[in-house]
């Protein structure tokens, strides 16, 4: 089944951060960095995931979310099985360098592999 998309077929734009910025980023003891994924114009929280500085470098040339899979050991980019691909549009750093927000254009049925748009569908208290 092919993931329903609404929009015209995005377009990888790349991300030009300076050396300056990217020393700025703190990875944990394990090399990584938490990233928190936000949807381009809904501000919707789509999913967390870690990268690497080589998820990192490669997202940010690339203009698609690459992330490194802590249960795998390996890289993987968002919707290269799914086709629910992720378009980076901005990337910010927290105060403390050890947070990542990406701003991204969400292609397909949306970025959960439950078929959820957002990983974050379920509230407790509910």
């Amino acid at each position: 089944m092919e993931p329903h998309y609404d929009g015209p077929m995005p377009v990888a734009t790349p991300i030009h951060a300076t050396a300056e910025q990217l020393a700025a980023i703190k990875y944990n003891q394990e090399g990584l960095v938490p990233a928190i994924v936000q949807e381009q114009g809904s501000g919707q929280v789509l999913m967390m995931a870690w990268m690497n500085a080589d998820t990192l470098r490669e997202t940010l040339e690339s203009g698609r979310a690459v992330f490194w899979s802590r249960s795998r050991q390996s890289r993987w980019r968002k919707g290269d099985t799914s086709g629910d691909r992720q378009w980076v549009r901005a990337v910010h750093y927290d105060c403390d360098g050890d947070t990542l927000l990406l701003t991204v254009e969400q292609e397909g049925a949306g970025a959960c592999h439950t078929g959820n748009h957002s990983c974050f569908f379920r509230r407790l208290g509910d």
